[in-house]
């Protein structure tokens, strides 16, 4: 089992420090894929972030992903991890104005746990790399301090 990125424990999870309203000034992804609740950590100069989703049961995937016992996505988990990357990314570069961000490459993605509503869903990121308009973060889902997904996700701006 891979260890945290971040221990969430010495983290203070209560206060949102960037909001939805926030990240739709710089994510495209609206509705149904707007996949952040809010960011509860941010650190600019270690290049750190968390975000959290509240999974709930009367959302649109968990009718049918499984009927009668929803299960939370992977490929969700990936697109909120990749959401939380390009919001970071631009947070720490405002001279650059948020252009769209496309997937380039999932790496090293493994899912270790079920995900099942209600829970609180966290995200955490650390910045690897950057070069130009293309970057990679390292990435986990948290639930209940255990790691249900890890792996790498790189986007670039196009």
């Amino acid at each position: 089992m891979p260890q945290l990125l971040l221990d969430l424990d010495t983290l203070d999870l209560s206060k949102t420090v960037f909001t939805v309203e926030d990240m739709h000034k710089v994510l495209s992804q609206r509705g149904r894929f707007s996949l952040m609740d809010g960011v509860c950590y941010f650190d600019r100069d270690e290049a750190r972030i968390v975000a959290y989703k509240e999974v709930r049961s009367d959302e649109w995937w968990a009718k049918d992903h499984i009927p009668g016992r929803p299960i939370f996505p992977g490929v969700l988990m990936c697109e909120a991890a990749a959401q939380l990357g390009t919001f970071d990314f631009f947070a720490r570069r405002p001279d650059i104005d948020p252009t769209f961000v496309g997937f380039t490459g999932i790496d090293k993605v493994r899912f270790r746990a079920v995900v099942e509503p209600p829970c609180r869903f966290y995200i955490s990121a650390v910045m690897k790399r950057v070069r130009n308009m293309r970057f990679t973060y390292a990435c986990q889902g948290i639930v209940d301090g255990k790691i249900v997904f890890d792996g790498e996700l790189t986007g670039m701006a196009l």
